[in-house]
């Protein structure tokens, strides 16, 4: 990403814990903090209980940036129709070539109209449009690609929605939520190519919110929002953030997933739900059960649709599709572009949109962790590990993966398949005990979302594991 203004010091704030300092980023103008003796930086205010991650490992240094998002590179895949879609829902736009239609800093076609045009929303000069794209090197394909909404105030969301986003500290939108906002409200159908921590589950929830509010369907009757996420983990934070954000809008959710029982969740969609985030495999045992219907889905959404493929979910989720109409809205979020995404994002979406923000061509980490590696004997570790585990506040959350379940401390993951996907809330170090055996599963353990929030990784390896070392490199 290309060098912007520097950033600068933040009016002084004596409710500060020490030595938090505010800084204020030049380019974009966010409000983000720094901690001058570890120079961790992070979105999140500090409590007075932050203090230094790893102190033996930072050493400080004047004005760093912000946490940024990775540098991008362009789509090489070509989107196709769906017949029958079509059809359905009166399409008449075709989606361009990627290699020769995408644009950086602006949209595929020249002109800007067509879907939406007359929104005044979209009334923001073309340039200032395309200057926001290239700053933060968005690339999105597609006809009659609608400006980015820049600020909160742009969107023209309801007061309620704008006070849980307000109240949840943030200032303006992120690149993922910025473009594709405009979009997904168009009803157009969406290729959203971004590593997690980009922000794009409000991304599809907020539009999804709206959604709910102009249909006003009756949730006693099934859900109108569905999205599908890989894991447990994710869809339960998936949930938490529709709950959260969709509290003031009284909007009911619930979470399907296996490894619990089914009842609860049975019983929430008795009761009606306007939202539903499952994983593919429970959604699949409750249709078969026939306690719940799609047929009044309209709102589609596949989350880490890559890492439900690679989990072998693709069968489980054309089956769920076959059970939800035609005439909807289909939303895709992908961290990476491999074949099999674009085969399915081909098969389901009706000319999408595609927006690339960050990597798409390789799985990359969040640039807002911080990496630390350590080259140890086996005989080194254990104690390692407990020193760092001691050097860490009361209370701090720490996750530690390893290989064996035979692991003597206590209050950490120990299980190796929870890395398929790391977002766990207030996470401030995670530790490599044993090293991951690839670069996919290194990325999910490490947390390829920072949440806005600095991590620490410390991977422990010794000289045998450097094959595994050089992909991860």
């Amino acid at each position: 990403m290309g060098g912007g203004a520097a950033p600068r010091y933040a009016p002084e704030d004596p409710t500060l814990p020490k030595p938090w300092r505010g800084l204020v980023d030049g380019s974009t103008g966010y409000l983000y903090y720094w901690n001058p003796e570890t120079n961790v930086t992070q979105y999140e205010r500090p409590s007075r209980s932050s203090c230094p991650l790893l102190p033996r490992l930072c050493s400080p240094r004047p004005l760093p940036p912000s946490p940024k998002s990775a540098s991008l590179v362009p789509s090489s895949a070509t989107l196709h129709h769906h017949p029958d879609r079509d059809h359905d829902r009166h399409r008449h736009s075709s989606t361009p070539d990627p290699a020769g239609g995408g644009s950086r800093g602006g949209s595929a076609s020249a002109d800007n109209h067509g879907h939406g045009a007359k929104d005044s929303r979209d009334a923001k000069p073309a340039s200032s449009a395309e200057a926001y794209r290239r700053q933060h090197e968005i690339i999105v394909t597609g006809d009659n690609v609608p400006a980015p909404f820049t600020t909160f105030e742009s969107t023209n969301f309801s007061s309620e929605i704008l006070k849980e986003v307000h109240h949840a500290g943030f200032s303006s939108p992120t690149p993922i939520q910025a473009q594709a906002w405009p979009i997904v409200l168009q009803s157009r159908d969406i290729v959203a190519i971004a590593k997690t921590g980009s922000g794009k589950t409000l991304g599809y929830l907020i539009p999804g919110f709206i959604h709910l509010k102009r249909l006003r369907n009756n949730s006693k009757v099934g859900p109108t929002v569905l999205v599908l996420a890989p894991t447990r983990e994710l869809a339960t934070q998936i949930q938490e953030e529709a709950v959260k954000f969709g509290r003031s809008s009284r909007i009911s959710c619930t979470c399907l997933y296996g490894g619990a029982p089914k009842g609860p969740q049975l019983r929430d969609l008795d009761r009606g739900v306007d939202v539903v985030v499952a994983t593919p495999g429970r959604l699949n045992d409750i249709l078969e059960m026939r306690r719940i219907s799609l047929r009044q889905v309209s709102y589609l959404v596949l989350d880490e649709a890559d890492r439900m493929l690679d989990m072998g979910f693709e069968p489980q989720i054309r089956k769920i599709v076959k059970e939800v109409p035609h005439r909807r809205q289909t939303l895709m979020f992908t961290a990476t572009w491999p074949k099999e995404v674009r085969k399915i994002a081909a098969d389901l979406l009706v000319h999408p949109v595609q927006v690339n923000i960050g990597s798409i061509d390789e799985l990359v980490a969040n640039n807002a962790i911080t990496q630390y590696v350590e080259v140890i004997t086996p005989a080194e570790k254990l104690r390692r590990l407990e020193q760092i585990l001691r050097s860490q506040d009361p209370g701090s959350k720490i996750l530690v993966f390893c290989s064996t379940k035979r692991m003597k401390i206590p209050h950490f993951s120990r299980n190796g398949c929870c890395c398929t996907r790391l977002d766990i809330k207030d996470i401030r170090v995670v530790i490599n005990y044993d090293f991951p055996t690839g670069v996919e599963d290194y990325v999910h353990r490490i947390g390829r979302t920072g949440r806005q929030v600095q991590l620490v990784c410390l991977t422990h390896f010794s000289v045998r594991m450097i094959p595994n070392t050089r992909q991860i490199s």
